[in-house]
């Protein structure tokens, strides 16, 4: 049974205003080709005949092609190049009939030649005409040019400015009136978009305003126009539309269009990420797909800020089963639906387990038998490790042994360890025991490629990645959430010193680099227990996000809003580092990943101290285990 196209029921209007024109089509390309003598040069009969045939193959050729299910607002070069296919089959199979039917003797060639092009014109026309007269792009007089209007400055002269622009040329949406264009280089500056000229570069904001200003037409918002713009040049335009008194907005992301593109582009307020934010390196995603696609990936940790990021993208590569582990309820039955919604066809499984439990870990490696292993099960928060050290070496140290050491018992491809900046010169107990961990998959991974050596062994094939980066934006814990329900209460914003700076990088951004660096097949043996170190671009000083995010909402830092400095937290130093001063860096062919050597840990000596650190757990001796740490850790010294 044959299927026909849906029409819309406005599409039946343009369907009879379509039979039309192909009939009056063909009438207008007979005259032009043998003028008001057509009637005595073709015979009646032929011309009635031919023109019904032409209506009739015309109007079930645009049914069937489906020609109607465009909007003529909207109409665009895909609704032109439907009409061409359209037009093009219309004419061939009239061509075909008249020349089985009659060998086209009374119909002069060229006839067909016009009647395509004519055709074309009466279909084509009227629909871009509609859209001209809806947009009011011919300025009709109705247009109300005496409504109030704010005056914008436009941030970016590409797509974005343009398709804001033409948006604005519809009545319901002309909230804003662009008096200018700001562009990021010299190359467009003097050309205009729709009529609006780009005036400057960003970096002449004062003098554009000011000029601006001289005419009457001073900009009362900034409004960025690309998604893509690096952090410290939206702090620097912060900066300086707060300076002139004016506001700063941004157009929306496609990825902010969740539930489909709605006619209007609304403003959206500029957030934490575009501050801090820079552009995306170029990623191997064909790498990342190949390492993921078809494998059975286990993810521990499940419900965190970073293990939940890891199940959302390594489910969109395709994995062939998924576990997700996690010893918070509620977390991991979130991610776990977010997860069936989002591919629920992809085979998962969700298990409430405790990594510190070596039992249940082995059981569940053995049971589900992963290729890949992703580790983010941590316990990451400074000062409740710092209170609670014994809990943070059982989470992160005895953790760590028990999942790495199942990976290697079930002969795993790949684990990937997340670790954090936190671990290198350590001065808290979080970044120690981090530090421990990153130590014992370094001494794994060694031992691989010594095993590869002696001509291999069983349980040596697993190969270790581990990954280094620091504070990841909105994560549980960090300073961001803090402040921004410190706003939400009227503040005050609690900085712990003046000094205190951070490396900051989104979720998906780190999430990503993680994929990639496991992408690794650990065959080059040189690179054996190095670290994979995330770029994560310049520090950020605590104190200036503060004030930033105190502007982004609108208010005066010091005035609207104040800002306390409470002092350091236990664990806490000022500066964090990406790399110690023994790892030697070695290059890497992917942006935004460098590699760090590993420091020579012998393998048995620190398995025999990891031992004597988790008993010293379980006889819950602090002092025991503090000394343990920090000969594991020679660099730590506890702040204060």
């Amino acid at each position: 049974m044959i299927s026909l196209p849906r029409i819309p029921p406005r599409g039946y209007i343009a369907f009879v205003h379509d039979i039309i024109m192909a009939a009056l089509s063909f009438v207008a390309s007979l005259y032009l080709r043998l003028g008001a003598d057509m009637t005595q040069l073709v015979p009646a009969n032929t011309l009635l005949t031919a023109g019904a045939l032409f209506t009739a193959i015309a109007a079930l050729t645009f049914w069937l092609m489906g020609l109607y299910r465009g909007v003529w607002r909207y109409a665009s070069m895909n609704d032109l190049v439907a009409i061409l296919r359209a037009v093009t089959v219309v004419v061939l199979v009239f061509l075909l009939v008249l020349f089985l039917w009659a060998r086209a003797a009374d119909v002069p060639r060229s006839l067909f030649v016009i009647n395509w092009f004519v055709l074309i014109a009466f279909l084509g026309g009227p629909r871009f005409l509609y859209r001209l007269f809806k947009d009011k792009r011919l300025q009709l007089s109705f247009q109300s040019e005496d409504r109030p209007r704010i005056p914008v400055l436009l941030v970016g002269a590409g797509d974005g400015a343009e398709l804001f622009i033409r948006s604005l040329a519809r009545p319901d949406h002309a909230n804003y009136r662009v008096v200018g264009i700001l562009s990021e280089t010299r190359g467009r500056v003097g050309r205009h978009i729709h009529g609006i000229q780009v005036t400057d570069v960003v970096g002449n904001m004062a003098e554009v305003v000011e000029r601006l200003e001289r005419r009457g037409d001073r900009p009362q918002r900034v409004i960025l126009t690309k998604d893509s713009l690096d952090g410290a040049l939206v702090r620097a335009l912060l900066d300086q539309a707060d300076a002139l008194g004016m506001t700063l907005a941004r157009l929306p992301r496609l990825t902010d269009f969740r539930s489909g593109v709605s006619e209007r582009l609304e403003l959206r307020p500029v957030d934490v990420e575009d501050l801090l934010g820079r552009p995306q390196a170029a990623l191997d995603r064909d790498a990342m797909r190949r390492l993921i696609a078809g494998r059975r990936v286990l993810v521990t940790g499940a419900g965190g800020s970073i293990g939940s990021e890891l199940v959302r993208q390594v489910s969109d590569l395709e994995p062939a089963r998924l576990m997700l582990v996690d010893n918070a309820e509620f977390n991991l039955y979130s991610i776990d639906m977010e997860c069936a919604e989002r591919h629920p066809d992809l085979p998962r499984e969700a298990r409430i387990a405790d990594v510190r439990d070596r039992g249940r870990v082995h059981r569940l490696f053995a049971e589900f038998k992963p290729e890949i292993v992703f580790h983010a099960a941590a316990l990451k928060h400074v000062p409740l490790v710092e209170a609670n050290p014994l809990e943070g070496v059982r989470t992160n140290v005895v953790g760590t042994v028990n999942v790495a050491d199942a990976c290697v018992a079930e002969e795993v491809a790949t684990m990937v360890l997340i670790s954090t900046d936190k671990a290198v010169n350590p001065t808290n107990v979080m970044g120690a025991t981090k530090r421990i961990a990153e130590s014992y998959c370094q001494a794994l991974d060694l031992r691989r490629v010594q095993d590869g050596v002696k001509g291999g062994a069983k349980g040596g094939a697993t190969h270790f990645v581990t990954v280094r980066f620091g504070n990841v934006l909105g994560s549980t814990g960090s300073v961001v959430p803090l402040f921004q329900k410190q706003l939400a209460a009227g503040g005050p914003l609690t900085v712990t010193d003046p000094q205190m700076k951070r490396y900051f990088m989104t979720t998906r951004e780190a999430v990503e680099l993680v994929i990639l660096a496991a992408t690794d097949s650990g065959g080059d043996r040189d690179r054996a227990g190095t670290i994979n170190v995330l770029d994560m671009g310049e520090p950020v000083r605590i104190l200036d996000l503060a004030r930033q995010m105190i502007r982004l909402a609108g208010l005066k830092p010091d005035e609207d809003v104040k800002i306390e400095i409470i002092g350091p937290r236990p664990g806490e130093k000022l500066f964090e580092e990406v790399f110690h001063g023994g790892e030697e860096l070695v290059p890497t062919a992917h942006p935004g990943i460098l590699l760090a050597r590993p420091r020579a840990t012998d393998e048995g000596a620190l398995r025999a101290a990891i031992g004597e650190l988790a008993g010293a757990c379980a006889a819950d001796d602090r002092a025991g285990v503090k000394r343990r740490i920090g000969s594991l850790v020679p660099e730590y010294h506890a702040a204060g």
